[in-house]
C-alpha cells in the first residue's frame, strides 16, 4: 500500500506541472495585464510609474523567467501575493477552502443519499413504474441549469415562502454551526440535484449490469436471503463504477462550484478565481488552480484504495 500511494503521488507530479504550465500561459493570454486590471481607468500613471509596478511585481521580466520564479517559490511553500488584496496567496485560498469544501461535501452527501437508494430500487423494479418515474426525474435533474435551479429555489423557497435564510451573511461552520447549515443547504442542493441524477442513472446501469450476472442468479437458486444477496454480491460489485463517477463529480465540484457560489455569495474558491480572472490577478489564479488540481489528484488516490475494498480481486501495487 505504501509503495502504491508513493507511485501515485510521484505519477501526480507531471500532472501537476502541466496544470501550472498551461494555467500560466491561459491567464496571460487575456488582454491587459494584473497593474492595468487593478489600477482601472480612474488612476493615471505615468509611463516610468507603470513601469516601476511592472518591475515591483516582476511582470517585466520573460515568461520564462516569470514561471521559473513562481515554481522555484512553490518548493518554498511560497504562492506568491494578490496583486489585489496585497496579501499572501495560500491565506486567501486558506480562507475560501473550507466553503467551498464544506459545499462539495454536501452535495455529495445529497447525491449519495438520493441517487444510490433510487438507481438501486430502479434495477431491481426495471421497467415498473418506479422505474419510469426514476429514469424521468433522472433526466429532469440533469437537464436543469444550475443557475436556472439555483434562483427558482431562492425565490420559491427563500423569498416567497421564507424557509430558509436568502443569499448572502455566510458564516463559517465553526463560528455558528445553525447559521452555517442553514446557508448552505440551499446551494448544496442545487449542485446536489444534477449530481443526484447523474449517481441514480449510473447506479441502476451498474446494478442491473450485477443482478443479470450468473453468481447473482446462483445466490437467488441457493435460495440466500435477498438482503444479504444485495449486501453482499450485488452494492459491492456495482458500486465501483459508481464510486468512480463520484470521484470525478466531486473533482469538478471543487473548481466548477463558480455559478452557485456567485448565486448565493458563497466565499468559496470558485468565487475567488472568477474575481481573481477578471483582475488579472496571476499568482491567485495560479494558485487557486494548482490547489483545486491537488485535491483532484487526491480524491481520485482516494477513490482508486475504495476499489481494493469493495473487490478484493483488485490489488493495488
Amino acid at each position: 500500500m505504501g509503495r502504491y500511494l508513493a507511485t501515485r503521488l510521484l505519477g501526480a507530479i507531471p500532472t501537476l506541472l502541466g496544470v501550472s504550465v498551461l494555467t500560466f500561459l491561459f491567464i496571460r493570454l487575456i488582454p491587459g495585464d494584473a497593474i492595468a486590471a487593478r489600477l482601472g481607468t480612474s488612476t493615471a500613471l505615468t509611463p516610468e510609474q507603470l513601469a516601476s509596478l511592472r518591475a515591483y511585481f516582476g511582470l517585466d521580466q520573460p515568461l520564462y523567467q516569470q514561471y521559473w520564479t513562481w515554481l522555484t517559490s512553490l518548493l518554498h511553500g511560497d504562492f506568491g501575493y494578490s496583486i489585489r488584496t496585497g496579501r499572501p496567496v495560500l491565506v486567501e485560498i486558506a480562507e475560501r477552502l473550507p466553503a467551498t469544501l464544506e459545499l462539495a461535501a454536501a452535495a455529495t452527501l445529497i447525491a449519495v443519499l438520493i441517487g444510490l437508494p433510487l438507481g438501486l430500487l430502479s434495477a431491481m423494479r426495471s421497467r415498473s413504474r418506479v422505474d419510469v418515474v426514476a429514469r424521468i426525474g433522472g433526466l429532469i435533474g440533469l437537464s436543469l441549469p444550475s443557475f436556472w435551479l439555483g434562483t427558482l429555489i431562492i425565490v420559491l423557497l427563500s423569498l416567497y415562502l421564507r424557509w430558509l435564510p436568502n443569499t448572502g451573511g455566510y458564516v463559517d461552520f465553526i463560528r455558528d454551526p445553525l447559521a452555517n447549515l442553514a446557508l448552505i443547504v440551499l446551494p448544496a442542493v442545487t449542485l446536489g440535484v444534477a449530481l443526484a441524477a447523474a449517481t441514480m442513472r449510473m447506479t441502476r446501469s451498474a446494478m442491473l449490469d450485477v443482478l443479470g450476472a450468473d453468481y447473482v442468479r446462483t445466490a437467488w437458486a441457493k435460495g440466500l436471503p435477498g438482503g444479504l444477496i444485495i449486501r453482499r454480491h450485488v452494492l459491492r460489485n456495482g458500486l465501483i463504477v459508481v464510486v468512480t463517477l463520484l470521484g470525478i463529480q466531486v473533482g469538478q465540484l471543487l473548481g466548477g462550484a463558480v455559478v452557485v457560489e456567485e448565486i448565493f455569495s458563497i466565499p468559496g474558491v470558485g468565487r475567488m478565481l472568477l474575481a481573481a480572472i477578471v483582475q488579472r490577478d496571476y499568482a491567485l489564479v495560479q494558485g487557486g488552480v494548482l490547489v483545486i488540481a491537488i485535491l483532484f489528484v487526491l480524491v481520485n488516490i482516494i477513490v482508486d484504495l475504495l476499489y481494493g475494498y469493495l473487490d478484493p480481486r483488485i490489488r493495488l501495487t
